[in-house]
């Protein structure tokens, strides 16, 4: 679990911090006392291979990694005593030591276990010893000059007792509020997205869902919430299971189609939308935070809210993109003290004033006459306190914030986090929350008609036909239409075209599947466009103002699925 800590920590100080909070989180720890170890089960009292004192900016130094990537762990000392590691076992001979992982799973990240006991931290039966490295493991890291022992081989068992010690005692991951923080989390980012997508977590989430059988959903576009919630809490609703979508028109008939994957991407395109203007929800359009509403609780809104985001994402369906980046940050654990959020988010018109007051004090005096004129507030939200200097009026004004957003929405958050824990899309969030950022919370980055043209497999014919030259033809067209949709920013819009082909008004965090088609059609004056095969047919017009009219003429008279 992460650690908020300093860099000038000593050893003490980090055992002390990592023992407290451990206590906090498992109720049921052995009483200490307790040591500090390194992953290779040496105790973490001095760097090694070197006379240095342990501190955490020391160590970071000599292994070479990021703040949030140096990861510690603790036992007792009855047990590291009695099982002989308290001795030094160092060779001078030895100059290298390789610190190895269990195979099973990366113990950099935070560690998720099933407990059969149901206790937070089961006690191991029948150990021994635990041994100084994993010699069979496939994953080893370099960390510079320092000093190993090998006087004892551990034995095979030795290693699996090792490997279900580390998956019962979470590592200390520890995070830094230094100056080389915003270093720290840009080098996290890049290690997150070298070599791993977000879609490539949710295929691995999606393996779970059993495509044998289908919870199904009745959708009336007029109301598609209405029709969403008496789905999800359908009694044999399970999440696990595909998902079959049947909208009907305005008549109430039944749209003809087989949900083959078009409906059910345009039906979690629309709740998506509409979870938007939800009452659970405040803030601005596309930075919003969640808010108690009574009604909403006495419904477990928020927790059927969440399990909507999740189910999307996991079944082909976009993100929300409209989550305050404050919100995510503490949905996926992000410390406190990178809190930021202006008074300008706050939609309480009353409290909005009053913070505007106290921010534009201009001397300590009326700084202290606004606290005493606004206590009420100050004293509900618990930051009512007459600082010594003009400057801690920051202080204030940003726990009041930390209230107004987070705190004060303690129980609407946790509901919510319970909902996105389906499929496990939580674990995937706080493991890789640089991943999912742009899927979660709005993004500086829009669909461009660059990136929604390579979207699209050209389907061309045979290279000197008299085909392939109309089609390169009107290919051009296409793009430049594109880039038209793009530049001109009123009518239609670039998600528009993708939500004609796919069913889809975003780019979601999984991959579209299948992979949408572009191919040319000669028998219509229109697009046509099936969001099943995510494929989209342009028409063979003779100029590119006839291809635009074309285009945006039955684009704009095809509201959904089935209507061409």
């Amino acid at each position: 679990m992460p650690l908020d800590i300093q860099p000038h920590h000593t050893h003490e100080q980090l055992l002390t911090a990592a023992v407290k909070k451990l206590k906090d989180c498992n109720q049921d720890m052995q009483d200490g006392p307790y040591v500090l170890l390194y992953p290779d089960a040496t105790e973490a009292k001095r760097i090694p291979g070197t006379d240095k004192s342990f501190t955490v900016r020391n160590y970071k130094e000599a292994i070479g990694k990021p703040y949030q990537r140096l990861t510690l762990y603790i036992c007792t000392l009855e047990y590291f005593s009695d099982n002989g590691y308290s001795e030094d076992c160092s060779s001078a001979d030895d100059n290298e030591v390789h610190v190895k992982l269990t195979s099973e799973s990366s113990l950099s990240d935070t560690l998720v276990w099933d407990d059969p006991d149901k206790s937070s931290t089961p006690t191991l039966q029948n150990t021994s010893k635990i041994p100084i490295d994993l010699c069979e493991s496939n994953f080893e890291q370099r960390i510079g000059k320092t000093t190993v022992c090998e006087k004892q081989k551990p034995s095979t068992s030795q290693q699996n007792i090792y490997s279900n010690y580390t998956n019962v005692y979470a590592p200390i991951v520890i995070e830094s509020d230094s100056e080389e923080s915003e270093e720290c989390k840009e080098q996290i980012e890049e290690e997150s997205i070298d070599g791993l997508t977000a879609a490539d977590i949710m295929t691995n989430l999606s393996m779970k869902i059993t495509r044998t059988s289908a919870s199904r959903f009745n959708i009336n576009r007029a109301d598609v919430w209405e029709g969403a919630v008496r789905g999800f809490k359908h009694p044999s609703y399970d999440p696990s299971t595909d998902m079959v979508v049947k909208f009907t028109d305005d008549e109430g008939q039944t749209e003809e189609g087989v949900d083959t994957g078009g409906p059910r991407r345009e039906f979690l395109t629309l709740l998506i939308d509409s979870l938007r203007s939800r009452r659970i929800f405040d803030g601005q359009e596309h930075s919003k935070f969640l808010t108690f509403d009574t009604a909403a609780a006495k419904d477990d809104e928020y927790f059927l809210a969440g399990r909507m985001i999740a189910v999307s994402m996991v079944h082909g369906g976009p993100g929300p993109r409209f989550l305050s980046k404050t919100l995510y940050q503490h949905l996926t654990g992000g410390a406190m003290s990178d809190f930021e959020a202006t008074i300008n988010k706050i939609t309480d018109e009353e409290m909005k004033a009053s913070m505007l007051e106290i921010s534009n004090a201009a001397t300590l005096d009326e700084l202290h006459r606004l606290i005493d004129k606004h206590a009420s507030l100050l004293q509900a939200a618990g930051c009512l306190q007459y600082p010594k200097s003009l400057e801690c009026k920051e202080d204030i004004l940003k726990d009041f914030m930390q209230w107004y957003i987070i705190y004060r929405n303690h129980f609407s958050i946790q509901r919510f986090k319970d909902g996105l824990s389906t499929l496990d899309v939580i674990h995937a969030l706080e493991q890789h929350p640089n991943l999912f950022r742009q899927f979660m919370c709005s993004s500086v980055e829009q669909l461009t008609a660059e990136s929604l043209e390579g979207i699209f497999k050209v389907q061309l014919s045979d290279v000197g036909s008299t085909r392939r030259q109309e089609e390169t033809r009107i290919l051009g067209y296409w793009r430049d239409y594109l880039l038209d949709t793009e530049e001109q920013g009123t009518g239609l819009s670039l998600q528009d075209i993708l939500m004609f082909a796919t069913g889809l008004n975003s780019l979601p965090p999984s991959s579209i599947l299948p992979q949408p088609t572009l191919s040319f059609e000669r028998t219509s004056t229109f697009p046509i466009a099936s969001t099943c095969s995510n494929s989209i047919s342009i028409p063979m017009s003779k100029s590119f103002q006839e291809f635009r009219n074309a285009m945006d003429f039955g684009m704009q008279n095809s509201p959904g699925f089935g209507l061409y």
